[in-house]
């Protein structure tokens, strides 16, 4: 058994301190270089990564331009965060908090900055009306879509860290996560065996921001944890977090700013929706 740790009087910095993202974890806010953002040709400018947090934006816009949103045209702009792409002086513009996604509305008289990924889903739904509820369901809509940008840091920052990306795998801190992460499954399952969505008989934009956290961890695509976290026992999850994954708008929602994982789902850029049929005809080309 290792000592303890104990903490120094004041704490300093040590840069390079391990992990698979020590190179962009760091104790300060703020530009690291100058760079600006590429501005498309659409008023919504989408600069992101298909993290979980960028995947429910991405698949917001896709499910507004399904339903016949013509003005929810976007250009998606990859940030690599594993470069230090979200410390550009451009981005830190856009969001000071340097973390994907960020969202500009240059429909708008000055341009309108969004950042956090709940705040840039209620600001779309809210601005085309859509996958939203009515006013007796709102506070259930709000109250979930909180919920996930509440637990989502156990999920990731606790869990994912601790299981899949430390240094080493220490027992206390990914017992303590595991233990977090089901209970929030738990939490879930019992919501869904009476409810067909997150705010009842609606598909909304809280079951979007859960489906890219929790949908993804039962699907097994998320820190090849779901066998160690039983996602199977989940019923009511999983049966939910596949309606959703079948949805057109969501799988090309799951493509766009990816740039880790099978080649054919990998939508670097998108600025119209032709870009999907040319990653189509990549895949018919690759299977031949």
């Amino acid at each position: 058994m290792t000592d303890s740790y104990t903490p120094p009087t004041v704490w300093t910095w040590e840069q390079g301190n391990g992990g698979e993202f020590a190179s962009i974890n760091r104790p300060i806010a703020g530009p690291t270089h100058d760079k600006d953002l590429p501005v498309g040709i659409h008023p919504l400018q989408l600069y992101s990564l298909a993290t979980p947090n960028g995947v429910k934006v991405t698949v917001l816009l896709e499910e507004l331009l399904a339903a016949g949103h013509a003005d929810a045209e976007y250009d998606a702009w990859l940030i690599n965060i594993s470069e230090g792409d979200q410390f550009g002086s451009g981005f830190v513009d856009v969001n000071p908090n340097s973390k994907i996604p960020a969202l500009m509305d240059r429909s708008t008289t000055p341009p309108t900055r969004i950042f956090e990924s709940g705040a840039i889903l209620l600001y779309l739904a809210e601005k085309h009306g859509a996958f939203v509820t009515d006013a007796k369901d709102r506070p259930e809509m709000l109250s979930w879509l909180f919920w996930q940008m509440g637990s989502a840091p156990y999920l990731g920052g606790g869990f994912g860290h601790f299981y899949a990306y430390a240094p080493e795998k220490w027992q206390y801190p990914v017992d303590r996560f595991a233990m977090e992460t089901k209970r929030q499954l738990d939490v879930l399952n019992r919501h869904l065996a009476d409810n067909e969505w997150m705010a009842g008989g609606v598909y909304t934009i809280a079951d979007m921001a859960i489906w890219a956290w929790y949908g993804q961890l039962v699907l097994g695509r998320l820190y090849s944890a779901a066998e160690f976290l039983d996602v199977a026992s989940y019923t009511h999850v999983v049966d939910w977090a596949e309606r959703i994954d079948a949805r057109s708008a969501v799988q090309r929602g799951r493509m766009v700013n990816r740039a880790f994982g099978e080649p054919e789902m990998q939508l670097h850029e998108r600025h119209d929706a032709s870009d999907f049929e040319t990653k189509t005809q990549d895949k018919l080309d690759a299977a031949e």
